[in-house]
């Protein structure tokens, strides 16, 4: 395989909202926009992160990012530049979904920042690779890299920009449904294809990006690891066929529904995704854990990370794989409609975090699942566990069953790793009570009460909290459930459970 010249960062920090309690750095949980560049520093200099997420996608954004980093941190980054031994990376809006003005000033301002690196003698150009959420065809992505040459090399006396103009974009398309995940070596092909035709060249390298927290939220939890788990494998095979590099991202949370990386068992996280080459470390794995532990972990994450391979899958095993998705997935959807009102009442209560842009509306979109229309993945996951019914149970015990009787579990145990662990984690969090009460009010409740049943079943014991914390959430689940039939605040409450787990959502 052909090296590459440029350094791949084992872990990208990111904005996601789901920190339980305070940033290490700052005086409350709501970290503002005017505090998010020297988040970013913090990230690369006291956690020894390699690479900063700077998203333009859904929340409000400081564009003067690169002017405040160099203002302020100078020294540090004329020591570790940005764009060879730190990244910034934007995360772009989608055209397709949001309004292209968000659009237009981010590609401007990756643009003007290679003439304003080397003006003050650092390197350049300090970004030049973009993130393209909701990615779903090549030419989405070979759309962005044309709009951008445009602008970058437009040309008018007051617009001086020639730097810009040598500054080619690379393009990480994030895939962020299962079906997009398990095709997504095809929109790869066709990417090649175009790119060549279009620059008459070939990428010098990849980072697909394959999500964790909206394919669970729109299709459950088993069926999004499968998922990744035989795309880690194609991408393999893609990179032999076409030698080239690829160096796959993957958008985890800390709690097992979005992810399960945490500072106290980073192996675990490696054992899951060999092939992964950089981690996403959200809020809550940085700010809800000791900093001590948190820097540990980072730095084995970005020690280990490279040496891993992933688990090449044969074709028959691929199939039975894919059909085993299936009916996990129609089980989870199937309950999802039900279950969406409480739910959504529920997120309505989340303490917020960051400054978002509203999602449904003027400028932006809403998550969902066919017509039923959800929270986001960090607000649904938080509601649900605060009702004490943790999304992880959800669709998986009756997808298991059909497993067992079908003769595919085996299969799902070898994929899937962490799954028993997964299951007893999201299992010290279920307040029985409650569910058996909400099951008498719909059949998508009793469904996940099937779930239950059927989960214990294949444990051998039952789900229950062991140590006190777990038990002092279940008493803050039973209290949320009293404080919903009066329509009292309960988001003080939501951030006492989520405190005792370590996570928002």
């Amino acid at each position: 395989m052909r090296k590459i010249k440029r350094k791949i960062p084992a872990t990208m920090a990111t904005q996601h909202p789901d920190h339980a309690g305070k940033p290490y750095w700052y005086s409350g949980t709501f970290i503002p926009v005017t505090e998010e560049a020297k988040e970013a520093f913090l990230s690369f200099s006291e956690l020894g992160i390699s690479e900063y997420k700077w998203d333009w996608e859904g929340k409000l954004v400081d564009e003067s990012v690169l002017e405040r980093l160099l203002g302020a941190y100078f020294d540090y980054f004329k020591k570790f530049p940005i764009g060879k031994e730190k990244f910034l990376t934007f995360r772009l809006p989608n055209p397709k979904v949001q309004t292209e003005f968000r659009l237009s000033r981010a590609l401007m301002g990756i643009a003007s920042a290679a003439g304003l690196a080397k003006q003050v003698g650092l390197h350049s150009p300090p970004l030049f690779e973009v993130i393209l959420p909701m990615t779903e065809t090549a030419e989405e992505m070979v759309s962005i890299q044309e709009a951008f040459k445009e602008i970058a090399c437009l040309r008018h006396p007051l617009n001086r920009m020639e730097k810009g103009c040598n500054v080619f974009l690379e393009i990480i398309p994030l895939f962020e449904s299962v079906d997009i995940i398990l095709n997504s070596t095809k929109i790869l092909e066709k990417y090649l294809r175009l790119y060549h035709k279009k620059f008459n060249a070939r990428p010098e390298y990849l980072r697909p990006y394959v999500a964790r927290s909206d394919p669970a939220l729109n299709s459950g939890i088993v069926p999004t690891i499968l998922s990744i788990k035989v795309a880690l494998s194609r991408y393999k095979k893609f990179e032999n066929k076409h030698n080239l590099p690829l160096f796959p991202v993957i958008g985890v949370g800390t709690l097992p529904f979005r992810g399960g990386i945490n500072p106290q068992k980073p192996e675990r996280f490696i054992k899951e995704y060999p092939g992964v080459r950089t981690a996403i470390i959200q809020s809550a794995f940085r700010y809800d854990f000791p900093k001590k532990m948190v820097i540990k972990a980072i730095a084995k994450l970005e020690r280990e990370l490279p040496k891993t391979h992933p688990v090449i899958i044969n074709k028959s095993d691929e199939t039975s794989l894919i059909k085993t998705i299936k009916y996990f997935e129609k089980e989870y959807q199937n309950t999802i409609a039900g279950i969406a009102p409480l739910v959504n009442r529920v997120a309505a209560y989340m303490p917020k975090r960051r400054e978002r842009v509203q999602h449904v509306g003027l400028f932006g979109y809403s998550r969902g699942v066919g017509k039923v229309k959800l929270p986001r993945a960090i607000s649904y996951t938080a509601a649900l566990y605060s009702l004490g019914v943790p999304p992880e149970l959800i669709g998986t015990g009756r997808g298991l069953a059909k497993a067992k009787k079908d003769g595919t579990l085996p299969l799902v145990e070898k994929h899937y790793t962490n799954l028993k662990h997964d299951l007893y984690f999201a299992g010290k969090f279920l307040y029985k009570p409650g569910l058996e009460k909400l099951a008498k009010t719909s059949p998508a409740w009793g469904n996940i009460r099937q779930d239950v049943l059927e989960i214990e079943s294949y444990l051998g014991h039952p789900l229950c909290a062991k140590y006190l914390n777990e038990q002092e959430h279940q008493l803050i689940s039973a209290k949320i459930h009293k404080l919903l039939k009066g329509k009292k605040n309960i988001t003080p409450l939501i951030e006492q459970s989520a405190l005792l787990r370590k996570s928002l959502g």
